[in-house]
């Protein structure tokens, strides 16, 4: 069941960043749906530059993947957790773009993202509960390579593959679950560059996936609390995935 709802749940993501992007396209291009005769060619020479700066703003969605390892309390006890349903955040990143070559550039956006979720932990016999909110504030540094596709007219699309250090200075608390700071992600993404007549527009969504494992394991303030340590003890890895859906300015 848990499978069925994680493919409900990305199918509907993907739906959403459907729609936003679409929308940003027939408010910001209504041109680029045109008859190639009735578009004006704007900023022809952007794609020239050597290197370019710009910033970006969008949303974040963040999702954990829980690897239990079927701890059985001396109770009877067997705990799993999930995060049931995704709570979108705000990311603000600055842009340093590098021509490597007609069809590819480098890119370094560092940024800061702010995000929530909701850690939903179970008891599989007895059906008791326990909710956690984890609110995280991120420095981000992602490194992209984008590979661009030919120029139509005023928009040219796209697809990124790179990797992102993410570190989550938020201040930490003593709750059922705490996690590292660090984290690495592999990342990929699909967007399209937009030439309007002062600046370039670039929609785009990307998918990351974190390869560490950020679960804290050694919980020294739980010692004395077993009740709330044998969530993390019913864990054995957890992994962090994340959706950015993100307007660039250029």
């Amino acid at each position: 069941m848990k499978f069925i709802s994680n493919i409900i749940s990305s199918s509907r993501l993907l739906t959403f960043a459907a729609i936003i992007l679409a929308s940003m396209c027939q408010v910001f291009m209504p041109q680029a749906f045109a008859r190639p005769q009735q578009k004006e060619l704007n900023r022809p020479y952007a794609d020239l530059k050597r290197w370019h700066l710009g910033f970006s703003i969008g949303m974040c969605m963040q999702d954990l993947k829980f690897t239990h390892n079927g701890l059985i309390t001396p109770d009877g006890q067997q705990w799993y957790a999930e995060v049931p349903a995704w709570n979108p955040g705000i990311d603000v990143q600055v842009l340093a773009d590098l021509r490597l070559h007609e069809y590819f550039n480098l890119r370094f956006s560092p940024g800061m993202a702010f995000s929530f979720k909701d850690v939903e932990m179970r008891d599989y016999v007895s059906g008791v509960s326990h909710r956690q909110n984890v609110k995280s504030v991120y420095v981000l540094l992602p490194i992209d390579l984008k590979i661009s596709g030919m120029r139509l007219q005023n928009s040219r699309p796209y697809v990124t593959v790179g990797g992102m250090g993410s570190f989550d200075v938020g201040k930490k608390k003593s709750d059922y679950l705490m996690f590292n700071t660090a984290d690495f992600y592999l990342t990929v993404g699909l967007g399209c560059d937009f030439y309007l007549p002062f600046f370039k527009l670039n929609p785009e969504v990307k998918f990351c996936f974190g390869l560490a494992d950020i679960l804290r394991h050694k919980r020294p303030d739980l010692e004395d609390n077993p009740d709330m340590f044998k969530m993390t003890q019913s864990l054995k890895k957890v992994k962090s995935n994340m959706v950015m859906i993100t307007f660039y300015f250029e």
